[in-house]
């Protein structure tokens, strides 16, 4: 299982890494060229997290964990079956790559237009 992990556009990314004045331009625009990188990958991911809302990436990544373990052999012969293991299925699911391709595409088309800009 595998989970990738990405921010909402590439300008929330830059602003994001500008903000936390950690980091030197140079830094910054290797960095934004990396994630440029990796999110062609994306399709190798079993699940993507689209982070805009912290509370709200953190609640769904709970969920895939937990979703998964409880598909572990095992596992679910030793807890009962309940409401909130529905639901938690169902929150993970969401975050499915055949269930998230069409929101991807504003965000894979900032990663490209920048791209293409340089």
């Amino acid at each position: 299982m595998s989970i990738f992990l990405l921010p909402p556009n590439r300008q929330e990314l830059e602003k994001r890494l500008r903000t936390r004045s950690l980091d030197k331009e140079e830094v910054i625009q290797r960095r934004l060229v990396t994630a440029s990188r990796e999110i062609e990958n994306y399709e190798k991911y079993d699940y993507i997290l689209v982070n805009d809302r912290l509370d709200e990436s953190v609640d769904l990544l709970k969920s895939i964990l937990l979703a998964e373990r409880k598909k572990r052999p095992g596992v679910q012969e030793q807890t009962k079956e309940s409401a909130d293991d529905n639901h938690l299925m169902i929150k993970a699911e969401r975050c499915r790559l055949e269930n998230v391709r069409e929101r991807l595409q504003p965000i894979l088309a900032s990663f490209r237009q920048a791209t293409s800009r340089c």
